[in-house]
């Protein structure tokens, strides 16, 4: 029998989390931010280190959080983008104060809400149960079954990137860029698991930085700097639609107004194009990522059935 490797992973990410709720209810930017960040590396990591009835209740749970965090990030992160046009040469301070004025009224409301959607789950109680499951050692076959398991996971994440990213094309749409970056996404946090389950079992002697270590870094930099590059992307297309409703309103209206608005909508789109050409440069080093991944999968199947 071995320790169970899950154990401090899963405290790692049920402690991240806990550390940010406070000020996430409170409706800090950065602690929103972080708090739903926490939520999605704690749901990449139950499914797979998390038995029984208490994983799966707690699994519910942070999934309800990161739904009620993800208006008022996305309001947060108009408010960002709007404050970083504000300050360029040629952008009207007036219209950009009418729409950040618009969004601020529509993030009160949720900010008022929030405390109670985030007070109705007991993460705390939850994460201790689950944990506490995450005492019984493992024996050598079941850690192998874990390794597998996650190994699995990293390429199923891999061969559904491949496709969104073929899907995609070397077309600007919006949507199947979307579904790039959901993929990109959910890869990174697959293999940082994968990572940190691996780490949790080397021992002192042995936890020194390899040449593998090195490569998962590299992958790991490659797709977290695809993520930060789509998510940006989806960004300025998300305030653009924003802006286009709000035209005409009785918050945002007049010719003067609407044509300041048309010329930020331009500048943003402009950077969106800039933003797809990155990506295309970087497509290959994506998919580089994808086979490793497979890769791996096949490899560690093999031994494991030939052990």
């Amino acid at each position: 029998m071995t320790r169970n490797v899950a154990r401090p992973v899963l405290s790692q990410r049920i402690n991240r989390l806990l550390r940010f709720l406070p000020g996430a209810a409170l409706c800090v930017p950065a602690a929103v931010h972080d708090a739903r960040v926490a939520t999605r590396r704690l749901r990449e990591a139950l499914p797979v280190v998390a038995r029984g009835r208490k994983g799966k209740a707690l699994l519910k749970a942070v999934r309800k959080i990161t739904r009620a965090l993800g208006p008022v990030r996305e309001l947060d992160v108009a408010l960002t983008t709007l404050t970083e046009f504000g300050s360029s040469r040629g952008v009207s301070r007036d219209s950009i104060a009418r729409v950040k004025a618009a969004i601020i009224d529509e993030r009160r409301p949720l900010c008022d809400h929030l405390p109670k959607r985030l007070e109705r789950h007991d993460i705390k109680t939850l994460g201790q149960h689950v944990t506490d499951q995450a005492t019984v050692p493992l024996t050598t076959i079941e850690t192998r079954a874990l390794f597998a398991k996650v190994d699995e996971r990293c390429a199923r994440r891999a061969v559904r990137l491949r496709a969104a990213i073929e899907d995609a094309a070397g077309i600007y749409l919006p949507d199947r860029l979307h579904a790039v970056r959901i993929g990109v996404k959910k890869l990174r946090y697959a293999v940082e698991l994968s990572q940190d389950l691996r780490n949790a079992r080397r021992t002192l002697r042995t936890a020194r930085t390899s040449g593998s270590a090195k490569a998962v870094s590299t992958r790991l930099r490659i797709l977290r700097q695809t993520q930060d590059l789509l998510g940006r992307m989806n960004e300025l297309e998300v305030l653009i639609a924003r802006m286009r409703a709000l035209q005409g309103t009785p918050t945002v209206t007049g010719l003067r107004v609407s044509a300041d608005l048309d010329d930020l909508v331009r500048r943003l789109e402009n950077e969106c194009r800039v933003l797809h050409g990155q990506y295309m440069a970087a497509r290959e080093h994506l998919l580089m990522v994808c086979d490793h991944a497979e890769a791996s999968n096949r490899k560690y199947q093999r031994v494991s059935s030939e052990a």
